[in-house]
Order: structure tokens, then C-alpha cells, then sequence
């Protein structure tokens, strides 16, 4: 079996002290690492295309001390040496983002499986594109017009505005009716009326947690956690055993959020997380999916990152198959 592994990641995790066990990624790669896999590292500016061949400047990983460690030297390879890209460089979905979408365009899929594809992350805005799945939604509006928001939050009384490209509650805010700060507000997160932003009825048990239900190919885990508020602000924005706890999905969810998974699937998306509040979808993570591997272990007693790696080493075996036929 031919088990060489690229990983496309955030610049922040590819520094050894961001390099922990809160990081996905970090369980991910060391999984595959006691797999006898190899596994090499880069970030996104250090992808290039020469002669319409896509190619990286990498680090090779290894496993020591239950620790992962990155060797000093880069090498320079064709990405479709790789039997299989993990794509997950975090947001914003900015233009240096988008470009580097692009040079998977030149990866010949025949050779290389790319996970999640590039291009259906290009496509899949994390806030816009949950309207794919509106009837699992709370109500919500994506625009930059001062006065359609207002007479939103006129209707609505409390709402929330995202920013469409940021991540980890960057840039929300919340409103309440007749705030003295409304268009401030507004002007801010729209750049004057010039930047769509995505505005949702604000649902009130927020206040109490959001859930993150994972996606992995056409399936929905059956573990999950709720993240709680920081104590100075409405969201979830603190990565800590305080602000974690474990959850269960309900038999509702299960049913409405297989349809997701099928269609996220048919996409090429292949790893998501779903932030739920009251069964409601407030948006769907596609970048980089955080799947809490430590939390859920801890939580729930198993080992999630042997169940994704099983996952992710599939596809070379259904490819190894359907070049013996």
C-alpha cells in the first residue's frame, strides 16, 4: 500500500508550540504516523505550480515521546507523490487562501485523493452555503444593506452578524433591538454597506451552548460536545476543558443531519463539523473541522482519531482495488 501523506496547515499549528493535543491535526498525524505511514508537512505559501505540475516545499513528520516533531530540512516534491492531501489550512478564506485552491486544480485525481477537494471548499462558503440546508436553519439573511438588516432585527428583536469568512466566532456580534450601537454595528461588519455578511435570528439558548456534531463521509458521529460561552461574552471563544462538555445527539438530528452528510459527501466534502443550537444549524465547518479528538476520547472512552485514520486510509485501499481490476 502506498501510505505517503501531504498536510496543508495553518501557519499558527506548523510552530511546535501550537503543535498539541487540542490540534486535530496533531492526533491525526500521529495516528497515521504509528501507521507507518509517511507524513510530510507544509503551509500554503510554500505550494507552487511549475510547467502545470503542482508542487510543495515540505517538512517530514516523525513521532517521538508521544510528541510529533518536524524535521529541519524542506524537500521539495510533486504533490502527486502523495497518495493523499489532508487540506486544512484555516480560514479567512482569504485571496492567498483561494490561490492556493487553485494549485489543486493541476493535481491529478487519478493519483491523489485530496481531502476535503479544494475546489468544494472554494465553492462552500461556511456561513452562505449552510442555506443549502435552510429548512435545518434558523431564519437569516446574507447582505450588506443597512436597511434590510434593521428591518431583519426589527422583526426578529435579537440577531446575530457574521463576518462570511472568518473563523472561531471572529467578528460576530449580536444585537438587540434598539440598541444605541445598531448601525455602528452594522457599518462596521459591513465596511459602510460594501461587505455581505450573514445575519440569523438570534436563538436564545445560545446563552447555554452550542453543539458540534462531526461529519465524516457520508456518516454522523454519534459523539459529540457542546461548547459553552466565555463568562464575558455570548460565544464560544476559548479552547479549554472549561468551555467543553460532552453531548449526545438526539434521534432527530441523527435523521436531518445524515441529509447533510450525503450531500456534503456528493460535494467533495469529505470532514465537517456542524455548529447546532436547538437542532438548528448555525453553520457548517469545512475548512478545518476541529473534531475535539481529545475531549471526545476523554469523554466518551475511545480513540476517534483510529476511526478517522481507518477513514482516510480507505481511500487508498478502494483506489488500490480499482487498479487491480
Amino acid at each position: 500500500m502506498d501510505n505517503r501523506i501531504f498536510f496543508v496547515i495553518d501557519k499558527l499549528e506548523i510552530k511546535h508550540f501550537e503543535f498539541n493535543k487540542l490540534v486535530t491535526d496533531f492526533w491525526l498525524i500521529k495516528e497515521l504516523l504509528e501507521r507507518k505511514a509517511e507524513v510530510f508537512i507544509t503551509t500554503i505559501d510554500k505550494l507552487s505550480l511549475h510547467n502545470k505540475k503542482a508542487y510543495c516545499k515540505c517538512q517530514k513528520a516523525c513521532a517521538k515521546a508521544d510528541d510529533i516533531y518536524l524535521e529541519k530540512n524542506l524537500e521539495h516534491k510533486q504533490i502527486e507523490d502523495f497518495s493523499i492531501v489532508m487540506f486544512r489550512p484555516d480560514p479567512p478564506v482569504d485571496l492567498d487562501y483561494i490561490n492556493a485552491t487553485y494549485i489543486f486544480d493541476f493535481v491529478d485525481k487519478e493519483k491523489t485523493i485530496v481531502i476535503n477537494n479544494p475546489k468544494a471548499i472554494r465553492d462552500f462558503n461556511e456561513k452562505l452555503h449552510a442555506n443549502l440546508f435552510n429548512e435545518f436553519m434558523p431564519e437569516n439573511i446574507v447582505t450588506s444593506s443597512m436597511e434590510e438588516i434593521e428591518l431583519f432585527l426589527e422583526k426578529n428583536e435579537e440577531i446575530v452578524l457574521k463576518p462570511l469568512n472568518r473563523c472561531f466566532s471572529s467578528g460576530v456580534m449580536y444585537l438587540k433591538n434598539n440598541d444605541k450601537n445598531t448601525r455602528s454595528i452594522i457599518n462596521s461588519l459591513t465596511n459602510n454597506q460594501s461587505t455581505l455578511i450573514m445575519v440569523q435570528k438570534y436563538i436564545s439558548n445560545a446563552q447555554f451552548s452550542d453543539k458540534r456534531v462531526l461529519i465524516l463521509g457520508e456518516d454522523v458521529l454519534e459523539e459529540c460536545v457542546v461548547k459553552l460561552p466565555s463568562r464575558d461574552d455570548f460565544k464560544f471563544n476559548t479552547h479549554s476543558d472549561d468551555f467543553i462538555k460532552k453531548s449526545a445527539l438526539t434521534a432527530s438530528e441523527k435523521i436531518k443531519f445524515k441529509q447533510v452528510a450525503q450531500k456534503l459527501n456528493s460535494m467533495g466534502i469529505y470532514m465537517a463539523g456542524l455548529d447546532v443550537i436547538d437542532e438548528q444549524i448555525i453553520e457548517i465547518n469545512v475548512t478545518s473541522p476541529c473534531y475535539f479528538i481529545k475531549e471526545i476520547n476523554n469523554y466518551f472512552s475511545t480513540n476517534l482519531e483510529k476511526r478517522i485514520a481507518d477513514y482516510i486510509l480507505s481511500f487508498i485501499e478502494v483506489d488500490s482495488k480499482l487498479r487491480l481490476c
